[in-house]
């Protein structure tokens, strides 16, 4: 299996073009990255690309779909709950849908949070592909467009990706890979979640409104991300720059 990506300099997003061999047939996970290496990457390799799997609908993971689809006659897949939120002749995805692509067996595994839609995908039970849910050291927000909920989030990350084996290497949709065990083992969020670190509540102020500080650690963009909870009990994770604490 060849795996090979290319990022935006500016969103940090990935695009990630996978393969069964050279001379083989290829997707694509999310097309916001620069294309022109991607496209000497399939040249140089004698691929077929056949499918862009879109993890979610935000721009920044799909801003080149059209590009894809026309120079090379791909389909362009997404969740049925994203469909309608992406230009284009969209092909509907399913949880559990199996896709076959040569030698690729594409397992999409629905992982609403960080929007209602997103999906995982999960390929030849090796390599994982976690869009905005699960980083390096990090995990998605619930509070962009079409987002759900922290429970969707905690139960996407803790009981779907984390159910397969912890030799899996993941492949976020921003910045650099990782494997399950490490972030079972490193990741702020989970290490909380998890019950091995403490989690010291602090009084903040999330969008200039009353809220609980839970946890705030370091992001993939150099900034933090913070799990809190609002003065209703809402639990969410929402960027650092969103949350001011209070002394």
């Amino acid at each position: 299996m060849l795996i090979h990506s290319t990022r935006d300099a500016h969103w940090l997003s990935n695009s990630w073009i996978v393969a069964d061999k050279v001379g083989g047939d290829a997707v694509l996970v999310d097309s916001g990255a620069p294309s022109a290496d991607i496209e000497a990457f399939i040249a140089a390799n004698n691929l077929n690309l056949r499918h862009v799997l879109c993890t979610h609908h935000h721009y920044d993971h799909v801003a080149n779909n059209s590009h894809y689809r026309e120079t090379y006659q791909c389909s362009v897949c997404a969740h049925q709950n994203e469909k309608s939120l992406i230009d284009g002749d969209i092909t509907s995805l399913t949880d559990k849908q199996i896709i076959q692509c040569g030698d690729l067996e594409i397992s999409c595994l629905h992982i609403p949070g960080h929007t209602s839609g997103q999906l995982a995908f999960y390929i030849n039970e090796q390599a994982l592909f976690t869009g905005d849910t699960l980083f390096a050291g990090s995990v998605g927000g619930t509070q962009a467009p079409d987002h759900t909920s922290f429970d969707d989030i905690h139960h996407s990350i803790m009981n779907v990706l984390f159910s397969l084996p912890m030799s899996t290497v993941i492949y976020p949709g921003h910045m650099q890979a990782s494997t399950l065990a490490t972030e079972w083992a490193e990741n702020p969020f989970v290490r909380a979640w998890r019950g091995m670190d403490h989690v010291r509540e602090q009084d903040c102020l999330v969008d200039n409104q009353p809220a609980t500080l839970l946890l705030r650690a370091a992001d993939y963009d150099s900034g933090t991300k913070c799990w809190v909870r609002s003065d209703d009990s809402v639990l969410n994770i929402v960027a650092g720059s969103k949350v001011k604490t209070l002394v």
